[in-house]
């Protein structure tokens, strides 16, 4: 059996894509390259039905093109160590193990200077904060029956990336964890669109994050969206490829309005940019 893989990686303001190679069963493994953050997309040409994909100690969807050929796709957290990392491919009762190289993400410095009782936070403001993350986390988890469309053609809002994915925050000078989405300035008001269907998972008011709408894709792709200037929609809605979801605003901890748009892909960190459809 042959496989034909297609590899692509992004950085924060562009898209790269790499080698097209084809390989037998029986060749020397492939390395692929990949920034952390990234998303690794592998064309195979195979009939077999029962195909797995591990890597990172996780199992990662396909999607069957045609009567010949699959597609899958593995996504390489913010943090994963920098080395050589594992693939195996189970198509029938073919194997194949390759490797991913997964560089370290060049990501820049970020610093926001914020009002205190969104620095430092007393006992009640602690409690919902975890609260707040605690409900985010639990959508990552939460099996829907659609299937990952992966790859987008359009980013929620157009703007200016105010703080780009992977960036060290700095909050009053305080070091803070690396952010793991993508924020888009906008004027107040600039409607939210959607870039896949998907199944509202959680709308909340929250205390850093302001009004956040979840929305789950199916196969462990979860996008978040924060700082909205209202919620409109409710737990359980379904919405098409398009549709509005809310509008740009700077509601919990924002210095202007702004969108925070975030993406898991089976609960790693990805750059949400990792997923827009590249321009041929």
């Amino acid at each position: 059996m042959k496989f034909l893989a297609r590899q692509f990686f992004i950085r924060p303001y562009f898209l790269l894509f790499g080698l097209v190679f084809l390989c037998s069963g029986t060749a020397s493994a492939q390395t692929w390259q990949a920034v952390q953050g990234d998303v690794l997309s592998i064309d195979l040409p195979v009939s077999a039905d029962a195909i797995s994909v591990r890597a990172f100690g996780k199992s990662w969807p396909w999607k069957r093109l045609d009567e010949k050929h699959i597609r899958t796709w593995v996504g390489v957290d913010l943090t994963a160590k920098p080395g050589r990392h594992s693939i195996e491919i189970h198509a029938g009762k073919n194997r194949q193990t390759d490797y991913i190289e997964v560089k370290k993400g060049d990501f820049r410095i970020s610093r926001i200077e914020v009002k205190k009782k969104m620095a430092v936070f007393d006992a009640k403001s602690l409690k919902r904060i975890r609260t707040d993350q605690a409900a985010i986390r639990a959508t990552y988890a939460m099996q829907l029956h659609e299937k990952p469309a992966i790859s987008i053609a359009f980013q929620p809002v157009e703007g200016i990336v105010s703080t780009p994915f992977g960036a060290q925050r700095f909050v009053n000078g305080e070091p803070r964890s690396p952010h793991s989405g993508l924020d888009i300035a906008a004027p107040e008001g600039t409607p939210i669109i959607t870039p896949l269907a998907g199944r509202v998972l959680l709308v909340e008011s929250m205390y850093l994050n302001g009004n956040t709408v979840v929305i789950g894709h199916g196969n462990g792709l979860v996008m978040v969206y924060s700082h909205m200037k209202k919620l409109t929609l409710h737990k359980g809605d379904w919405l098409e490829k398009g549709a509005t979801i809310g509008e740009i605003g700077q509601t919990g901890r924002a210095t202007g309005p702004h969108l925070h748009w975030g993406i898991r892909f089976n609960n790693a960190r990805i750059n949400p940019l990792s997923l827009l459809k590249a321009n041929r």
